[in-house]
């Protein structure tokens, strides 16, 4: 075969590259925030619950069909040998809301651990990006494999990280802003029916604002990598070193 026969690979197009980055990026993102799946378990519960309190006024059945529902998707991911932690997070939540709930006596005590944990979720992310370290940098730093490089080695990512993070911030935010008013002058129902319709909309809006800072962004610099090659280069400086030892001997 002569030179003009052998096929050539021509190297990626920035066009390419980018739309690589956009893909991983995409990629991490729904493997970070638990993807469709993730979104169900989040819901589910709390739709039980206020759908059942809405049809009998039952604190109780409520609470416990919300929490069996939840233990439910843990044993299927279990079974299934998937990632728990999303089941998992949402078993505690429903735990602490039952346990609200059941010791008040008041069924919107059922939703109150949660929106607490909206509301310093929300805080964090404002407070982490202010000290300089966004907290979805934390989060996504290791599902990209940069861990903290991008603290100090990429500051495009950096910058993305941050302005992901307000966006984080100041949605979840708002989104206390909306259910706090209405735990105090809403009733059970309206207050569920409420808090249900606001679970994904806020989440898919964080996500995607998430997914066009960091498209846009630097790649990630994987740290991993670069280890195993100074582990690869180190030992091959010591089978060097041990070969030149050899032929130097006697």
């Amino acid at each position: 075969m002569t030179s003009v026969d052998k096929p050539t690979t021509a190297p990626p197009t920035p066009d390419q590259n980018a739309r690589t980055d956009k893909a991983v990026t995409e990629a991490a993102l729904f493997e970070a925030f638990g993807g469709i799946r993730g979104m169900v378990e989040t819901v589910l519960p709390g739709l039980l619950f206020v759908t059942i309190y809405t049809i009998n006024k039952d604190l109780r059945g409520s609470a416990i069909a919300a929490l069996a529902i939840s233990l439910v998707l843990v044993v299927v991911r279990l079974v299934r040998r998937d990632t728990v932690k999303h089941a998992f997070s949402g078993v505690f939540g429903v735990g602490f809301g039952v346990v609200f709930a059941m010791m008040t006596g008041n069924a919107k005590d059922f939703y109150l651990p949660g929106m607490l944990y909206t509301l310093g979720l929300g805080l964090a992310y404002i407070i982490t990006t202010l000290a300089g370290v966004p907290l979805i940098g934390l989060i996504l730093g290791p599902v990209f494999k940069e861990n903290l490089s991008w603290r100090t080695r990429n500051p495009g990512r950096k910058k993305a990280y941050a302005k992901a993070s307000w966006a984080w911030g100041l949605i979840l935010l708002a989104k206390c802003a909306i259910l706090f008013p209405l735990y105090w002058w809403a009733d059970t129902t309206q207050l569920g029916w409420v808090l249900v319709a606001l679970k994904i909309p806020p989440f898919l809006l964080a996500v995607y604002l998430t997914w066009v800072f960091l498209a846009k962004a630097p790649p990630p610099i994987d740290v991993f990598a670069e280890m195993e090659a100074e582990e690869k280069a180190e030992k091959e400086r010591e089978a060097a070193a041990r070969a030149a030892g050899g032929q130097d001997a006697p």
